[in-house]
């Protein structure tokens, strides 16, 4: 057997003619009418328990004769409620259900372009060029400052100088070094010779 049971009922656990007819979520109490009209206020924080009469009613509450029962609202003739709408009768806020979702794809192409703008492009950038009498050099696997210098007959003083930014502890493959260009100059007259 479910946990459910009818006893959990309101008819069950209410006196004859009361019914419940709100519930105020600050204080934690539910309200009660009875058969006469008399509206009672149950303990906060307790679904049933002792009720105490009252004399105005909350807000939320519609007076009584007026049945606020969602279920009990009239229907069209082909047996679908209306569509709720604002006090003056519009019902535009409904006519688009995605302006609800726009924010979120606003959020999501803003996240894909800042991707975009932080990863993609700043590899597409050509190195800048070289500075005057110098060449470019690919970094080889396993090159050293004082390897590059050394092939290419100058001082590891000189290639440091004409790469201010580049970390000799850390060279990677692929990457351009800019090589004085008079000691190419000296190594091509030393081949020739």
């Amino acid at each position: 057997m479910g946990r459910w049971s009818q006893v959990d009922d309101d008819s069950y656990r209410l006196p004859e003619g009361m019914k419940r007819v709100g519930y105020d979520a600050d204080q934690g109490r539910y309200y009660f009418r009875d058969k006469d009209g008399q509206l009672y206020q149950g303990p906060e924080g307790s679904e049933y328990g002792e009720l105490t009469p009252i004399a105005d009613a909350p807000i939320a509450i519609a007076p009584e004769g007026e049945d606020n029962d969602i279920e009990a609202a009239p229907r069209r003739a082909d047996g679908y409620q209306s569509l709720a709408s604002d006090e003056y009768g519009n019902r535009s806020h409904y006519r688009n259900p995605y302006r609800t979702l726009f924010p979120f794809f606003l959020v999501i192409a803003v996240v894909l372009l800042l991707v975009w703008r932080l990863v993609l492009l700043p590899t597409n950038k050509p190195p800048p060029p070289c500075p005057e009498r110098t060449l470019p050099y690919r970094i080889q696997s396993g090159d050293t400052c004082w390897d590059i210098a050394n092939q290419h007959n100058s001082s590891l003083e000189k290639l440091k100088n004409a790469n201010p930014k580049t970390n000799c502890d850390k060279l990677i493959p692929g990457e351009r070094l800019c090589v004085p260009e008079e000691t190419l100059a000296r190594r091509r007259r030393n081949i020739k010779s």
